[in-house]
């Protein structure tokens, strides 16, 4: 690992660059049209196969690369790999899979895509980013663990 002063240093910037990889990604395959999810997920009628072409092409990417950054001893920005381990589909997996797909077919936004059609301005995806907060808000607040933990 780099030296931890320097890597404080470097990681906004590799999460911003990241993100705005994320967004362009997002905003080039329309991902941030709700009717884009919504067609993906009609399979009986219109179907629009785009969404699964995307996912295809981030696991193209994304399986190989987590093969070859794995073998590494350790990741350059941080102390260590924080990888799942938990391979059990327990309850709270499997609830909180179908509440997702729930929200994701009603609202035809994913969190990230969301997020990044914040840029529109259309009040719609504002009230969903809300609402979606809102949820996790709930969350943390009865479960025992909270939605997201720091390194």
């Amino acid at each position: 690992m780099a030296d931890n002063r320097f890597a404080r240093l470097l990681e906004p910037g590799v999460g911003a660059f990241s993100g705005v990889l994320f967004g362009l990604g997002l905003g080039i395959s329309e991902m941030v049209n709700p009717a884009r999810v919504v067609g993906f997920l009609d399979i009986t009628g219109n179907w629009d196969p785009t969404l699964g072409v995307v996912m295809l092409g981030a696991l193209a990417v994304t399986i190989p690369g987590f093969r070859l950054v794995l073998r590494r001893n350790g990741p350059l920005l941080a102390a260590k790999f924080n990888v799942p381990t938990r391979t059990e589909l327990d309850r709270p997996l499997l609830l909180g899979a179908v509440l997702f797909g729930v929200g994701w077919g009603l609202g035809g936004f994913c969190p990230g895509p969301a997020l990044t059609a914040l840029v529109s301005g259309h009040p719609e995806v504002f009230v969903f980013v809300g609402a979606m907060l809102l949820g996790a808000w709930i969350h943390d607040r009865a479960a025992d663990r909270p939605t997201l933990t720091r390194r």
